[in-house]
């Protein structure tokens, strides 16, 4: 059998992708819901989104997919996820409530308090992150107010851990979606006791805890007569959608740096060494590949605000097609006409200290500024959003000439690209591969299909590279530094 199925839960939509392992790329993916997820936010600060609704989404794309393509023919299946989502389950495995997702701030008071009273050694050397906004803050949360549904809580998932769960009926968990829920101990190379005790969790709510490759279940009987696969079929991978996007792009080892600019920016720098950010605008999680023989941490920062913006800027405009709006931005100059935009409109910010200061537009000129200013200064203020992030990284020591994406979301506009280029200086180079395709190539090498990762990557297809320009890069920093000046002006 030489196909592999990957599940790319994402917070806008799932992806389902089969690998062919031979020719070492995807032949048939699915795209659900078509249109983009919704995102319920009962309070400001709030993002929740439905568990059984993801796995709707995966059904449907199986159903889709299973009409072209026998099941029975799948190796073995891979999973990526929607990282520092908090899942909670009852007995009978059914949610207790809505997912607090990723984006999510109610907890951020909750991680302030935690990070002044725990030793800053054990944050320092142990997490290697402040408690912050992540999985176990916010099941903090749920302890203090939602006390009823918290006794009743089985166990605690992350968004990856409860789609294997329906496919496996096996609860389990990894390392590194521990480590992103801040439960890890680094130094100790287990579930923090520091962090458990300080919260006063119930024992028991974890799972039991794997590494991303390893046998996270079989198929269960139910989903195999439903879809024809054999009942041996066994999840062999796990992992959250950046640790993943990092795989996808064969960014393994230290020093290798992959981006993507999808619902949020991420910048995803691979390293040996356990790194803490003092400031804490960076994060430093188990990368997927991480090994007893191979240290193995990414440094993650993170825009909120990314492709969500662009979103938002779509359903305001009215415009049903991307490509539209990136071919009409390009006839605005380079800084938009001063029109800046600041994309912090999707919850509170690590890398400005967690603060909540939503989405703003400066210079607004009505005699001056149109439809097309306003779609270029979008993408512009991502851009200098992620130059901005970049610039703690450089201060960790972290160097770098060149960066990999794959070949999607805003990295399909000709402008997004020239600017992220331009304002960071760095290489860029665009893969033909996504989440689903990298969970699915995952799953063959953790089963064995291949025999090593350089194996595994042969086929990966580089479609171009960008590199900056001297002119264009001199105009991209001075509205860079105009716009990362007026900045303050919000926080």
């Amino acid at each position: 059998m030489d196909y592999f199925l990957g599940i790319d839960l994402g917070s806008s939509s799932v992806k389902v992708s089969i690998l062919d392992g031979k020719k070492g790329r995807s032949i048939i993916s699915c795209n659900y819901p078509e249109k983009e997820m919704d995102i319920f936010s009962l309070q400001s600060g709030w993002a929740e989104q439905d568990p059984d609704y993801w796995w709707e989404c995966v059904v449907s794309c199986f159903k889709k997919l299973n009409k072209k393509i026998n099941f029975s023919l799948i190796a073995s299946i891979g999973i990526s996820y929607q990282m520092h989502g908090l899942v909670l389950i009852d007995k009978n495995g059914k949610p207790l409530r809505k997912s607090i997702i990723w984006c999510d701030s109610r907890a951020v008071d909750i991680g302030k308090k935690a990070n002044e009273s725990i030793k800053s050694e054990v944050i320092s050397k142990n997490l290697l992150n402040s408690p912050g906004n992540f999985t176990a803050s916010k099941l903090k949360w749920v302890m203090e107010n939602e006390p009823d549904l918290y006794k009743s809580i089985f166990k605690i998932m992350l968004p990856g851990d409860y789609i294997a769960y329906k496919l496996t009926n096996k609860i389990n968990t990894t390392q590194s979606g521990l480590s992103e829920g801040i439960l890890w101990d680094f130094k100790n190379k287990n579930v923090s006791s520091d962090l458990v005790s300080y919260f006063g969790f119930k024992k028991g709510l974890l799972p039991s805890v794997l590494s991303s490759f390893d046998n996270h279940g079989s198929i269960s009987k139910n989903i195999s007569k439903s879809f024809g696969f054999k009942e041996n079929t066994e999840i062999t991978y796990k992992a959250g959608d950046q640790p993943n996007n990092a795989f996808s792009l064969n960014v393994l080892h230290p020093g290798e740096i992959a981006a993507t600019a999808g619902t949020s920016a991420v910048i995803y720098a691979v390293t040996d060494k356990n790194i803490y950010d003092k400031n804490e605008r960076i994060n430093t999680f188990l990368h997927c590949n991480n090994s007893i023989d191979n240290n193995r941490n990414g440094l993650l920062l993170c825009i909120n605000g990314s492709g969500i913006a662009y979103s938002w800027l779509k359903k305001i405009l009215n415009s049903g097609d991307y490509n539209d709006l990136n071919l009409s931005a390009i006839n605005s100059p380079i800084g938009s006409k001063n029109l800046k935009f600041y994309p912090f409109g999707n919850g509170a910010e690590r890398i400005l200290n967690n603060k909540e200061i939503g989405a703003n537009l400066m210079n607004l000129n009505f005699n001056m500024h149109d439809q097309i200013d306003l779609i270029r200064s979008v993408q512009e203020g991502v851009a200098f959003s992620m130059n901005y992030g970049i610039e703690s990284l450089k201060n960790l020591g972290v160097e770098f000439k060149k960066i990999k994406v794959g070949n999607s979301n805003l990295f399909l506009s000709m402008l997004f690209r020239e600017a992220f280029v331009n304002t960071l200086g760095i290489e860029l180079e665009i893969y033909d591969t996504n989440g689903a395709e990298g969970a699915a190539r995952a799953a063959a090498l953790g089963i064995g299909y291949y025999a090593n990762e350089k194996d595994a990557f042969k086929n990966l297809k580089l479609i171009s590279k960008y590199k900056p320009k001297k002119s264009l890069r001199e105009k991209y920093l001075n509205y860079y530094s105009d716009w990362k000046k007026h900045l303050s002006n919000f926080l």
